[in-house]
């Protein structure tokens, strides 16, 4: 689960780390409100952000309006005017897409590059679960402020990786590895040892996936403070985060993932023509491969769970064919816990209460009374076209687009 940056900034507030301070407006008027609020001592700049689930604010543009998701106002007067061009419109960023999300909340901030800016220093960190090595890995860059996956593909050795035995926890002489590594000293290095010991508690604490603070700055006076946060939330763990859950904004979520919840799928959606539905998802990920083999594209990936019934069919057939570009779904079940046939009286009774679905179905039934299931697919008389093996499933989709 994404969360935006003003909520996570809280967040990490609450654990000790330094954030850059900032108040969220939802209009125009809010937003000169709010900047008025600002401490004005050091700087008159206010910074405008736009809150969106994606990065690449700063590049981004509003279609409506040009203006970026990541601007200054030199000044309280200016914040109306610009917050009006941000406030509403849709920001397209490279992780966005072209279609772009609509901004309906906006972050106004401080100006923490205050004074002599050239003192001031961007670094990057992150954590995140290396799944090959079962171990959480804390990363560190010099190269703050830019698009780290581009430093990652370009200059990898400006990266520092530690990894943190699970076993043993994080341990001090990590966080002063990576600390020295940014080439720190003094009261700063001091700092980022806190910070990087407060970023790594929270993460731990909110069960979270992934936490990346780019930029981390180091400030002319050798502050550390997250100027920017981006953190994911293990959706495994809500159950025992429902302070976290109460932050999610289904303004920013695909509403076919969000039904897909209600019903307990485990749904995502691709850019496909080929819906797949699918119980496990080691099958589910074979069965996009098979698509992909037979010159299709998936649509989406779709686990039904091992205790898929007539209901748990249905509505994953609304789902996927709320999709325009679906053109096939493919059905791949295998009947262990669940049975084939039950699946099979699943798909009638889904034709039967959906109405003309439109696009063909191939179903491949294995395992528990898969005979059966097979026989009520081809009985039913519907437009469903029942394969034994996988490649009679691949050469009926490659059939049926050709």
């Amino acid at each position: 689960m994404n969360i935006h940056e003003y909520q996570a900034k809280e967040i990490l507030k609450t654990f000790g780390v330094k954030i850059q301070n900032g108040f969220v407006a939802e209009n125009p008027d809010q937003a000169e409100e709010y900047a008025q609020k600002l401490p004005k001592e050091n700087s008159n700049i206010v910074v405008l952000k736009a809150q969106i689930h994606a990065g690449g604010r700063g590049k981004g543009i509003i279609k409506e309006t040009g203006s970026n998701g990541v601007v200054i106002s030199k000044g309280v007067g200016e914040v109306k005017e610009k917050s009006s061009k941000i406030l509403g419109g849709t920001l397209v960023t490279h992780q966005t897409g072209k279609e772009g999300k609509v901004v309906n909340k906006i972050l106004i901030a401080e100006d923490v590059y205050y004074p002599g800016s050239d003192e001031c220093k961007e670094f990057y960190l992150g954590i995140l679960l290396d799944r090959t090595k079962g171990m959480n890995v804390i990363m560190a860059s010099k190269e703050g402020g830019v698009e780290i996956e581009k430093v990652a593909e370009e200059t990898p050795e400006k990266i520092i990786k530690e990894w943190i035995d699970p076993n043993i926890g994080l341990q001090q002489y990590q966080v002063r590895k990576i600390a020295f590594s940014l080439g720190l000293e003094g009261n700063a290095l001091k700092e980022m040892i806190k910070f990087i010991n407060s970023l790594y508690r929270a993460y731990e604490s909110i069960d979270a996936s992934l936490f990346e603070i780019n930029p981390v700055l180091k400030t002319s006076d050798n502050q550390i403070l997250a100027v920017d946060a981006k953190v994911n939330i293990d959706e495994n763990a809500l159950f025992r985060q429902k302070e976290v859950e109460s932050l999610r904004d289904l303004d920013e979520e695909d509403p076919s993932e969000i039904e897909a919840n209600k019903s307990n799928l485990s749904y995502v959606k691709l850019d496909g023509n080929v819906g797949c539905m699918v119980n496990g998802a080691g099958l589910a990920m074979a069965t996009m491969d098979i698509i992909k083999l037979s010159g299709g594209d998936p649509a989406n990936f779709l686990d039904v769970g091992g205790t898929a019934n007539a209901e748990t069919v249905e509505a994953g057939f609304r789902i996927i064919l709320k999709d325009p570009n679906v053109k096939a779904i493919l059905l791949n079940i295998f009947g262990g816990i669940v049975r084939c046939d039950r699946v099979a009286n699943g798909v009638v009774q889904a034709y039967k209460n959906i109405g003309e679905i439109g696009v063909p179905i191939i179903v491949r039934l294995q395992g528990t009374n898969s005979e059966e299931g097979s026989k009520i697919i081809e009985d039913s008389g519907l437009k469903v076209f029942a394969t034994n093996t996988l490649q009679d499933a691949a050469d009926k989709v490659n059939e049926i687009l050709s």
